[in-house]
């Protein structure tokens, strides 16, 4: 990943808002209890999975999960950290990073070191409970364009959230206006055509409601922006 550069950002709404209770976002997933079962891959899923988030490294004490497709809901989930927990009281704290084609729904496939806080390997397969809570991540998020991404077509993804990404918009014009992006199952925001320019600014909402802008965002081809804060 290219050197970020270092971009000034505001909350707009400063104080985060209550997890919205199971129903309300993401098919359910969000602040509702969650039962399913958990196995463990040894892939990247990292800087190999479907989230795309490579060069990224996972902050301390977070581990790495894959996200069954039946709640993958267009790549919505990535980025999110679910709370993990067994029968017997062990409990982890997880960020879905990749997907789980053809598991079960509420299935997590667990990095294995993830898997062997709850259990020994050989188990294989556990029952578990979950809940997507926040990271906890003290260090900003950043913004990251895609491979190719340019005045003329436009792809920015949002790495190292507290928070789960509702929605990401641009604006040209100091923040007069704001112009909505696509969500891509690959855990990108895209506008086919661009914004005309590779200096934007841009505004995060999480989906909690807050929302956090970032000014002087470079959206040229795999740059990489340093926000001054998370939610």
């Amino acid at each position: 990943m290219a050197a970020a550069a270092l971009s000034s950002a505001s909350i707009v709404s400063a104080a985060p808002a209550a997890l919205p209770s199971a129903g309300d976002l993401l098919g359910g997933v969000l602040g509702g209890s969650n039962s399913g079962q958990a196995t463990y891959y040894t892939t990247n899923g990292v800087q190999d999975g479907t989230c795309s988030f490579s060069g990224y490294t996972l902050p301390s004490s977070i581990f790495g999960t894959a996200l069954s497709n039946s709640n993958w809901n267009n790549g919505a989930n990535c980025g999110a950290c679910a709370q993990v927990s067994v029968p017997g009281g062990k409990s982890i704290k997880a960020m879905i990073v990749d997907q789980c084609p053809g598991c079960g729904e509420n299935h997590l496939d667990l990095f294995p070191d993830a898997f062997s806080e709850l259990a020994a390997l050989s188990v294989g397969v556990l029952d578990v409970q979950w809940n997507i809570v926040p990271c906890g991540i003290d260090s900003p998020l950043s913004l990251k364009a895609k491979d190719g991404s340019s005045q003329y077509w436009f792809s920015m993804q949002v790495v190292n959230s507290n928070l789960p990404i509702k929605a990401l918009e641009v604006s040209t014009d100091g923040g007069k206006t704001w112009q909505e992006t696509t969500r891509t199952y690959y855990n990108f925001f895209e506008k086919d055509g661009g914004f005309g320019s590779e200096t934007v600014d841009v505004r995060v909402t999480s989906l909690t409601g807050d929302k956090l802008v970032v000014q002087n965002v470079n959206s040229g081809s795999n740059a990489a922006t340093t926000a001054t804060s998370n939610f």
